[in-house]
């Protein structure tokens, strides 16, 4: 969706997608919009709340049943197991996606691994193609004028021309850019706290065969879990920005995250996508 920045000031109803890496400040800045006039739709909250919340559960099954004391309550139907992600927790999913590596450090087989990223996959083009009917749904079930969509950090991933016409027809695009002087802090994060990611399959291939020769392991059995990810994690970072900013440049536009992170308040967030606008 293309607009002047006096359209978009103009614009009733404000619908917006916003597009970040992990760490650009992209929930944060969402988040300074109230919730009683704008509608949040959450990617990843939509992500494990309807299309992996049975492959989360069976997996929490899978590991409470090698408990021969919860095995027992499982088979009887004694106790029940739920999912309790929330918005501002999604680890489930995380936990779910899982690391690549040694099965004795909790890592995943490739073929598991890779089944598990497809399945991530299908979700995530599931639930950004939901934006457009949660959009009439926000309006007219519950009277919200204003709509943000805290899309997942790895959209630019999906190579889905239906997402992107999807989103781009319904929502205006901004897109929250990294500057220089901050990518090297969002990388050093992610190496203390590595956490699962979903990877597009060649780039997985790819990157998984370079890490191996480099470290000279046989197999991805003997990988330790953590030490892949936090080498492939600048790797990704590098990969995504020029993915980012080619949606940005064909179908919206570009915010600086410093900027972003200066926004207090809605009105603040209003005049820093009217600036992107006028550019």
């Amino acid at each position: 969706m293309r607009m002047s920045a006096k359209e978009f000031l103009d614009w009733p109803s404000k619908r917006i997608t916003l597009l970040a890496m992990s760490g650009a400040g992209k929930t944060t800045l969402a988040n300074k919009l109230p919730k009683s006039k704008w509608f949040h739709y959450s990617g990843d909250y939509r992500i494990g709340t309807k299309y992996m919340d049975e492959p989360i559960l069976d997996n929490i099954k899978r590991e409470a049943m090698q408990v021969p004391f919860l095995r027992n309550l499982l088979l009887t139907d004694s106790i029940h197991i739920s999912n309790k992600l929330t918005v501002d927790n999604l680890a489930p999913v995380s936990s779910f996606l899982g690391k690549l590596g040694n099965p004795e450090q909790n890592g995943l087989s490739l073929q598991e691994f890779k089944r598990r990223q497809k399945l991530h996959h299908q979700a995530e083009v599931a639930a950004m193609k939901d934006v457009p009917e949660f959009i009439e749904k926000a309006e007219d079930i519950y009277g919200y004028k204003h709509f943000i969509n805290d899309a997942g950090g790895s959209v630019c991933e999906l190579d889905s021309q239906d997402v992107l016409d999807a989103l781009a027809q319904h929502t205006l695009i901004i897109y929250i850019k990294i500057p220089p002087t901050l990518e090297q802090t969002i990388i050093e994060r992610a190496k203390s706290d590595p956490k699962p990611l979903y990877y597009r399959e060649a780039f997985l291939e790819e990157k998984l065969a370079e890490f191996m020769a480099l470290k000279s392991y046989a197999t991805p059995t003997q990988i330790p879990p953590d030490e892949f990810v936090t080498w492939i994690f600048p790797e990704l970072f590098k990969s995504r920005l020029p993915r980012y900013q080619a949606i940005a440049d064909q179908y919206g536009y570009t915010i600086d995250a410093n900027e972003a992170a200066q926004a207090s308040n809605e009105d603040d967030f209003i005049r820093l996508v009217a600036k992107a606008l006028s550019h």
